[in-house]
């Protein structure tokens, strides 16, 4: 930093803060006073003294995500760093689906949209259904309250990604464990890098072995694609990784957390009860919870390539740029009384899979997820009710991924 920027970082807010006492499904009161500014961008103090700017207006980011100035290159210079970990390895991060941008991403994406069609999505939808029915009766038939995180949410999620990709689901916990470490902000970079390294190895086997005994899943889609000389098995190797994670962490945490947020909004619970056989109400609804909720609370970020003016500020090269999304998803020029949970909001616009170049792959599957679990759970356990205050449970702020730890749940 220079001097001057230096001496202004004394006085910035700091990023990120921490959401409010007692309303854990919003985001932090310092993001949403940015709405009530004149400026669409400002600056902000992050964990290590570095002072990127931050835009949480709706359209601005829109505007930013879109930007073939601003780059997701994890080790450019500039780039604001979630952890201390990724900001130690960065350098070494091969180029993948996330790390690149223009025409090398176009080609690492177009490798994952075609597995990733709805029409595709849509074949899985009866095995979604089976698969949540099953771990309902499970559920029903076990103890009385239970966790609905370790009863439902993980394991349907992981199932799915698991069937997706032609991986073993018993070696689940395996996955989960390796996916807490790859969204935890406070481990060591020593532990990333080992977590990273033993899952990265054992896709790395897997891949070789469809090679030789391929199957009907994505890990054999990539390893025909190195068989072919497409890609490096070095290559192959990052993408099956970034799906594994991806592919089931998220899902998993908006479940739960959708669930906890419909309890408390008993209103809103109700309507989707009497709606639950409807599904263009219920997707509707699903896209109302993914706005309100914003699992990736942290993303998106990005470094400046080149100097360019924004709303009246000069956004120099080697700067670092975050658009909070739960911000812009709060934001009431997009979203009137965005703190209102309403499921018959028009709330596709949201940005809670991303936006531009970079949004979510796998968003297809996790809609055709969602809308399963949410018109499912609630008519089988309609008596569904919290097992705990919600100020004893454990929201995840210390992760990439936000969510609840554990939801104890009676009926």
């Amino acid at each position: 930093m220079t001097e001057t920027t230096a001496t202004t970082a004394e006085h910035l807010p700091e990023y990120p803060t921490p959401r409010a006492g007692g309303c854990p499904f919003a985001p932090p009161p310092e993001l949403l006073r940015l709405h009530e500014s004149e400026k669409t961008i400002v600056r902000v103090k992050t964990w290590d003294g570095t002072t990127p700017w931050v835009v949480t207006n709706h359209a601005a980011q829109r505007q930013i995500l879109t930007d073939p100035r601003i780059s997701a290159e994890i080790g450019r210079d500039g780039y604001p760093h979630t952890t201390d970990s990724m900001k130690a390895h960065s350098k070494e991060m091969p180029p993948s689906i996330n790390n690149t941008d223009g025409t090398e991403h176009a080609r690492w994406r177009r490798m994952l949209t075609s597995s990733f069609t709805r029409r595709r999505m849509e074949k899985l939808r009866p095995a979604i259904q089976r698969i949540t029915d099953h771990l309902i009766d499970v559920l029903l038939e076990g103890p009385n309250p239970t966790d609905l995180n370790e009863a439902l949410s993980l394991p349907l999620p992981s199932m799915m990604i698991c069937d997706l990709l032609g991986v073993s689901y018993d070696d689940h916990k395996f996955f989960q464990k390796h996916a807490g470490f790859t969204n935890a902000r406070f481990d060591t970079p020593e532990e990333a890098a080992a977590s990273v390294a033993e899952l990265s190895q054992y896709l790395s086997d897997l891949i070789e072995a469809k090679m030789k005994n391929p199957g009907d899943d994505l890990v054999t889609d990539l390893a025909d694609r190195v068989s072919s000389g497409v890609l490096t098995l070095e290559e192959a190797t990052p993408l099956a990784f970034i799906l594994l994670v991806a592919g089931h962490d998220t899902s998993a945490n908006m479940i739960t957390l959708g669930t906890a947020v419909l309890l408390q909004n008993p209103d809103q619970l109700e309507l989707l009860r009497k709606n639950s056989t409807d599904e263009t109400f219920v997707g509707n609804a699903v896209e109302e919870l993914l706005r309100y909720l914003t699992i990736p609370h942290l993303l998106a970020r990005r470094a400046v390539r080149e100097d360019f003016e924004f709303d009246g500020e000069i956004i120099r090269a080697g700067e670092g740029v975050i658009t909070p999304l739960s911000a812009a998803n709060w934001d009431p020029e997009a979203f009137p009384q965005p703190e209102k949970l309403d499921l018959t909001r028009p709330a596709k616009h949201h940005h809670a899979f991303g936006w531009g170049p970079h949004q979510c792959v796998g968003q297809q599957l996790a809609r055709i997820e969602l809308i399963v679990v949410f018109s499912t759970l609630f008519r089988r356990i309609p008596t569904m009710q919290l097992a705990a205050d919600l100020a004893d449970l454990e929201f995840k702020e210390d992760s990439q991924a936000y969510g609840i730890y554990q939801l104890p749940i009676r009926w």
